[in-house]
């Protein structure tokens, strides 16, 4: 964390430097004395060594680093048995020194699909929300933007993206353990922000979204992934107690909702560049998560509605600039 401090001038953000350290120092101070799963998760990552990869790749489908002949038998068990400890992986997948990490979510599937759609990052001043592990902001890294800042409250996630870029080791890509409603007033700052898997979990999800406009330049780029009611009509769906199983959705808006909260927050020239149902190629169990996924969210007799009877999660990925 404190490497954002020492990034301020040569990110531009001197103007944010003393709100900055005073978020900085107090999560320090949380993380040194951290307890539950922060605690336990730290001890993880303390225990794993400073292997040096032979070699990285961002531009792969799986991040990967190094090879397995880069570590001795021992050193592979050692890492393999650490990573085991910091489960469940749900973005991804990774390798590390020939350790595969098949996570629940095949990401890459999400990347392909909007990379294309998207401006070029090379120089740009990014902001990831909900980051996760840092899969995504690895493959941003790759396009060589001047920085990409995630915000992940999650520890597990947290703490694998820590473990990640103890062998990464990316100059550009920083990461805090907030929500993003932590994160300092940054106004006019991010040329593009990312914000995937997130606006459902908010009870306010418009003025989340004028907060982020606020925080991009003039004619900045929002990639925006939720999850939709494929329909036109202008409505959302309120889910009564649980959608899928969660309790932290709120608001699912159909596709013209969605472009009018945009709207409603300040953005323009508004894109819909993918509507995809979520399949169980994309989002399934493996051995590195010991919890429910997609399968088990659905109705075993109609996988075209949740267990609760909604319609079965569908997400759609949106475009829009900045006013």
């Amino acid at each position: 964390m404190e490497k954002i401090l020492q990034q301020c001038h040569h990110l531009k953000i001197d103007h944010y430097y003393n709100e900055f350290e005073v978020l900085i120092k107090g999560k320090r101070a949380f993380l040194d004395h951290a307890r539950g799963n922060f605690l336990k998760f730290k001890k993880i990552l303390e225990s794993i060594p400073e292997f040096l990869p032979s070699f990285i790749e961002l531009e792969g489908r799986a991040v990967t680093i190094g090879d397995k002949s880069d570590l001795t038998q021992k050193e592979y068990l050692l890492l393999r048995d650490k990573l085991e400890q910091l489960c469940p992986w749900r973005k991804g997948p990774f390798n590390l020194f020939g350790i595969e990490i098949d996570s629940e979510w095949q990401s890459w599937i999400k990347w392909e699909r909007l990379e294309n759609h998207i401006g070029n990052l090379k120089g740009r001043r990014i902001l990831d929300i909900g980051s996760s592990n840092g899969y995504y902001m690895f493959k941003m890294a790759a396009c060589n933007p001047l920085m990409v800042l995630g915000v992940e409250p999650q520890s597990s996630f947290y703490f694998q993206y820590l473990t990640l870029q103890k062998f990464l080791n990316q100059d550009n890509v920083f990461c805090l353990p907030i929500p993003h409603d932590q994160l300092p007033k940054m106004n006019q700052y991010f040329d593009t922000v990312f914000c995937m898997g997130v606006l459902y979990h908010r009870k306010s999800p418009v003025q989340m979204l004028k907060n982020i406009c606020d925080s991009m330049r003039s004619g900045g780029e929002l990639i925006l992934e939720n999850l939709v009611i494929n329909l036109k009509q202008n409505i959302c769906l309120f889910p009564k107690n649980r959608y899928a199983k969660m309790r932290n959705v709120f608001f699912i808006p159909d596709l013209l909702a969605m472009e009018s909260w945009l709207l409603r927050a300040g953005f323009t020239n508004i894109r819909c560049v993918d509507v995809t149902k979520t399949s169980f190629q994309e989002q399934r169990k493996t051995q590195w998560i010991h919890t429910e996924t997609l399968k088990d969210f659905l109705d075993p007799n109609d996988p075209d509605k949740t267990v609760e009877g909604y319609p079965a999660p569908v997400r759609a990925i949106f475009i829009a600039r900045a006013t």
